[in-house]
C-alpha cells in the first residue's frame, strides 16, 4: 500500500497563518513543528507489507549481473574503529580503486569513509581514481557535544581534502520537539562544508523510535539543506531496514515533487550480502525511480557487503565460487 503523499508547500496559505514556503516553514519553532507534525501519518501495516512485497522480486541472471556492479558503484567502504591506523586505511583505499585486483572491468566503490584525522591518509590513497573521500563529524556516533565543537570537526576534515561529510543529529533534541535546534545545526554544519563538499546527515533511524518520526527528521533535514540522508551510523543495534529506508526514498521523492531540489539516501549497517543490497536497489528503482539508481544519489554504507558482491560476481563469471582466500578481509 502506498503511503500517503506529503503537503505542498506551494498551496496558498490558508487562513490562521498555516506556511507554504521554505521560508514560512522554518521561520520559527512553532512553524516548524506544525509543519512537520502535519506530515501525515505513516501506515505502519501498509510500509512494512510493500517493504516486503518489493523484497521478494526475482531478477534474471543479466540484470542481477548489472545489479551488482551497480551496487559495488554505490559502496561507501567504511572503517570507523578506534584502532583504524594509516596502514589500514591505505589498504582500504587501494581495495576501493580495484575492489578485484584480477578483473580490473570491476567498478571503483563510490567513496572511502573514515574519521576525520584519517581523510589525508585516504585522500593519497585513492588519488586519481575517482573515488570520493566520506568523513563523520559532528561527534560521531552521538553527536552530543557543543556546535562549535561539531563546526570544528567539520573544517578539520574539510580542510584535510573530504569530499563529503556525513553528520549526525542530535537525536535528543529531535526528540525532546527541539526541531529547529536540530534544523539550525544542520544549516551551520553545511555552511562548514563550503562548497567542496556535499552533507550527509545520518538520523540513526533506530533511535528514532517511530516511522512518523523518521518521516518528520528526513523532511527536517531536506529542508536544512542535506545533500543525501542517512539511516544510520552502524553503531546501534537497529540500523538500515528496507521499510525506514522506504519510507526515505518516499520522503526523497515527494520533497523533489514539491521543491524540485533531489536529495539522495544512503542505508547503512546491517547491508552485508548481494541478496540485500539487490533488494533495497529494488526499492529505489520502483520507489523513488530510475533518476536515484546512481552513485551520486544513492549509497551503501557497509564494510563487509563488498566482499559478497565480489564473490557473487565472480560466480555469475566463472559458474563457480571462489576460495575464502579470493577477497580481503578488512
Amino acid at each position: 500500500m502506498p503511503i500517503a503523499p506529503s503537503p505542498k508547500l506551494s498551496a496558498p496559505r490558508e487562513q490562521g497563518g498555516t506556511p507554504t514556503t521554505l521560508t514560512d516553514v522554518t521561520a520559527s519553532d512553532s512553524t516548524l513543528r506544525r509543519f512537520l507534525h502535519g506530515l501525515p501519518g505513516v501506515d505502519t501495516v501498509g510500509l512494512e507489507a510493500r517493504a516486503a512485497s518489493l523484497g521478494t522480486r526475482s531478477i534474471k541472471t543479466t540484470a542481477k549481473a548489472y545489479a551488482i556492479d551497480l551496487a559495488i558503484s554505490m559502496v561507501d567502504l567504511t572503517t570507523l574503529e578506534g584502532a583504524d591506523t594509516p596502514g589500514k586505511v591505505r589498504a582500504l583505499g587501494a581495495k576501493a580503486v580495484h575492489p578485484d585486483p584480477t578483473d580490473r572491468t570491476t567498478p571503483t566503490t563510490a567513496a572511502v569513509c573514515v574519521y576525520p584525522d584519517m581523510v589525508a591518509v585516504a585522500k593519497e590513497a585513492v588519488a586519481g581514481s575517482g573515488v570520493k573521500v566520506a568523513s563523520v563529524a559532528t561527534a560521531f556516533p552521538s553527536g552530543r557535544t557543543a556546535l562549535e565543537v561539531k563546526l570544528a570537526d567539520v573544517r578539520v576534515a574539510v580542510a584535510a581534502g573530504a569530499d563529503e561529510i556525513d553528520m549526525v543529529i542530535d537525536r535528543g533534541a529531535f526528540l525532546a520537539g527541539k526541531y529547529l535546534k536540530v534544523y539550525d545545526e544542520i544549516v551551520a554544519v553545511k555552511e562548514a562544508c563550503g562548497t567542496s563538499a556535499r552533507l550527509k546527515v545520518i538520523f540513526e533511524t533506530g533511535e528514532l523510535s517511530t516511522y512518523d518520526n523518521i518521516r518528520r527528521a528526513s523532511w527536517l533535514g531536506m529542508l536544512a539543506g542535506a545533500d543525501i540522508i542517512k539511516t544510520s551510523t552502524g553503531k546501534v543495534a537497529v540500523n538500515a531496514t528496507p521499510p525506514n529506508t522506504l519510507l526515505m526514498l518516499e520522503a526523497v521523492r515527494d520533497f523533489r515533487a514539491q521543491t524540485g531540489v533531489q536529495v539522495g539516501v544512503k542505508p547503512a549497517g546491517g547491508i552485508r550480502t548481494s541478496k540485500d543490497a539487490v533488494k533495497f536497489l529494488v526499492l529505489v528503482n520502483e520507489t523513488a525511480g530510475e533518476d536515484w539508481l546512481d552513485n551520486h544519489w544513492f549509497r551503501f554504507g557497509a564494510s563487509s557487503l563488498l566482499n559478497d558482491l565480489l564473490m557473487q560476481r565472480q560466480k555469475l563469471a566463472t559458474g563457480r565460487y571462489s576460495g575464502p582466500d579470493y577477497v580481503t578481509v578488512d
